[in-house]
């Protein structure tokens, strides 16, 4: 299988780095980011990456903010909302605007990894399909 791209964001260096390690070890590219703003910049030139694991709570733009920009911005990104702060109404909230899913902190690595795993897959299918549909429509033939 191919390695999965995944940006990290959360304003927590100690949790930030302790994930990056972690998911690492589990051959996941990580690039690590503290606030929105930063993770919108690495978005833009950082093509390759399929899955963004996004804190909702965090000083300046939040992760709700975040999440909207980056499903304006790249609307097949998957992204995956972590807090813990979690209410039942920001869960809605996020998966409403876009979400893929939303965990609490602390969360077992084999759930995230599961996780990451299916949002990177979902990722990878839209855009086959997009390749697809764009050879039809060059050639005028189903694939």
């Amino acid at each position: 299988m191919k390695t999965i791209k995944l940006l990290l964001v959360d304003d927590e260096r100690a949790f930030l780095d302790t994930m990056t390690k972690r998911l690492e070890k589990r051959q996941i590219n990580v690039w690590a980011i503290y606030n929105g703003t930063d993770a919108l910049a690495e978005l833009e030139k950082n093509k390759g990456v399929e899955v963004v694991i996004l804190d909702v709570k965090m000083p300046g733009m939040d992760g709700m903010e975040t999440l909207v920009e980056i499903k304006k911005r790249f609307p097949l990104l998957e992204v995956i909302m972590l807090t813990g702060h979690a209410t039942v109404e920001t869960a809605i909230d996020g998966m409403k605007l876009g979400a893929f899913d939303y965990l609490m902190k602390p969360c077992e690595i084999d759930l995230l990894l599961s996780k990451v795993t299916a949002a990177a897959s979902k990722k990878r299918k839209h855009e086959e399909k997009i390749v697809e549909a764009r050879i039809k429509e060059i050639t005028g033939r189903q694939i």
